[in-house]
């Protein structure tokens, strides 16, 4: 699998992965997409990492690299949208992956990765143990439903 930064012409089918996902999300419009992309990367590290097989993307994350005050000024990092195609799961691409987005934000010299999940699922937990994470904090969040079917 390579492993690399999504570009413009791959967002098509960024946005079709995604689908595996949140298969109920309303679609953003490729324009719209496009602009958060650059959006995106004007924080320094941060990106959108893909995993193709052939030309077909198998597997993404984003990486959103946080400026931060507190740690001598040291960043932080935060993985969301980790997502890999159906037919394509529990081959390791996934973890190849977050490797990948890790060392990336250590590059970038943040001082901790932070993911949470939304899944109970208790292989979905083993998956990001497996993938060198800890669950040793509480995550809380709110919502804005009114923007959000869930």
């Amino acid at each position: 699998m390579q492993i690399r930064s999504v570009e413009k012409h791959d967002l098509p089918q960024l946005m079709a992965l995604y689908r595996h996902l949140n298969p109920n999300d309303a679609d953003t419009e490729l324009h719209d997409a496009e602009l958060k992309l650059e959006r995106l990367r004007a924080y320094p590290g941060s990106d959108i990492f893909i995993g193709c097989l052939d030309k077909e993307i198998v597997a993404s994350c984003t990486l959103v690299v946080i400026p931060n005050l507190t740690r001598g000024g040291a960043p932080y990092a935060l993985i969301e949208n980790v997502v890999t195609q159906a037919n394509y799961r529990n081959r390791g691409y996934g973890k190849l992956l977050l490797s990948a987005a890790v060392e990336a934000a250590w590059r970038a010299d943040c001082y901790k990765v932070m993911l949470l999940t939304g899944s109970q699922s208790e292989s979905v937990h083993n998956f990001y143990l497996a993938a060198g994470f800890e669950q040793n904090k509480t995550g809380f969040q709110i919502r804005n439903y009114s923007r959000l079917d869930n």
